[in-house]
């Protein structure tokens, strides 16, 4: 039996559940808000793991085209001082494919193959339990009904309103994003000072964290310890402004790291929203969620890992797993919580050491799971 199946969202948990559950012969509705696939930028880059994301890969039948895109010179890290001292700086071996990086538009791409995105579909409202399955209501007014709804429609996720009344809260630290293009070319001297992966700098309640990207292209992250409203009396369009603020808040940090933030052009406001570490709901027929939109936690590298798995176990789940598809889903969501439950708490407590009083326990963490 065929079952109408439909995820909303199309990042990389919704894409890797489609391609997963297509490669089983099952087909799948995926529902994106966005009207195309270059409607907006696709963010950084990613470290897939080889337990985690390779391994979802791996069963999507991707893994060949993943390495050949992949950068494992991206998982070489440098860590500064505020003053510009050298503390650690790590160069993987050419033959370690442990955690592999990825800009999230290759990624998307490769993902995306012969899936069915149908764009433009911006939904508002799930709503299961009605007589023809799960209704799925869309801003333009239209409806469809499926037998399984999947939730992988992130941080603010209309999907995770049918299941729970949880809401994601602000942990206190918020990210200011820029970047850098041609860097090699325009700027040789942030290049070798990033190398090859990333750079991390890391002060009291503040950090500032380079990352390389392909193409010559950088993101860079100013991480502090805020109020939500810190910007309330600053207009996060005037980028003179905000760069100098950015500066005011990282005084007497060397130059050359300054520089990140000197030569950026543009700039955007993340500040970091979580889910409670252990969230999980009461089972609820005909709809699940992946990813953000089930446990949204820091991003420390599991994230879209996670979000990844979740995918491609789910989908072999509803192809391989008990016939009753309920059943499969219900069996699917414990073994979700669980691992999701270990990662939160995981990622929780790296927040805090890495945005921290003491940017000694920033050091430490390092040390702990990348030995210099």
């Amino acid at each position: 039996m065929r079952h109408r199946i439909a995820v909303v969202g199309s990042g990389p948990a919704g894409l890797t559940f489609a391609r997963v559950l297509q490669r089983h012969g099952y087909p799948v509705a995926v529902l994106e808000r966005d009207p195309a696939p270059d409607a907006r930028p696709a963010g950084g880059t990613l470290d897939l793991h080889e337990g985690l994301g390779q391994l979802a890969l791996t069963k999507a039948g991707l893994l060949a085209d993943f390495q050949a895109l992949s950068r494992p010179e991206g998982q070489a890290m440098r860590i500064l001082d505020a003053d510009g001292t050298v503390l650690r700086d790590w160069q993987p071996r050419p033959d370690v494919r442990a955690n592999p990086e990825i800009d999230r538009r290759q990624l998307r791409d490769l993902l995306l193959g012969p899936v069915d995105v149908r764009w433009g579909r911006n939904v508002t409202q799930v709503v299961p339990g009605t007589r023809e399955g799960v209704a799925v209501h869309f801003t333009d007014g239209r409806q469809e009904t499926f037998d399984l709804v999947v939730g992988a429609d992130g941080a603010w996720s209309r999907t995770r309103q049918a299941v729970s009344s949880v809401t994601p809260h602000y942990t206190g630290v918020t990210y200011v994003e820029t970047s850098l293009d041609d860097v090699d070319t325009r700027h040789p001297d942030l290049a070798r000072l990033i190398g090859d992966g990333s750079v991390a700098v890391y002060g009291v309640n503040r950090a500032l964290v380079a990352q390389r990207n392909s193409g010559g292209h950088v993101k860079v992250y100013a991480q502090f310890r805020a109020p939500l409203d810190w910007h309330t009396n600053l207009d996060l369009a005037d980028v003179e402004a905000v760069r100098s603020s950015l500066l005011a808040l990282f005084d007497g940090w060397a130059a050359p790291v300054l520089d990140f933030l000197r030569h950026a052009t543009a700039f955007a406001h993340r500040p970091l929203y979580v889910l409670p570490v252990s969230h999980t709901w009461t089972h609820v027929p005909g709809v699940t969620l992946l990813g953000d939109a089930a446990h949204l936690m820091p991003p420390l590298g599991a994230g879209a890992n996670l979000a990844m798995l979740e995918g491609a176990e789910l989908a072999e789940s509803i192809a391989t797993g008990p016939e009753d598809l309920d059943d499969a889903i219900h069996a699917f969501e414990e073994q979700m919580w669980a691992r999701a439950s270990r990662w939160a708490k995981i990622t929780t407590a790296g927040l805090e050491r890495l945005v921290s009083p003491d940017p000694a326990e920033a050091l430490a963490l390092f040390d702990e799971v990348q030995p210099s």
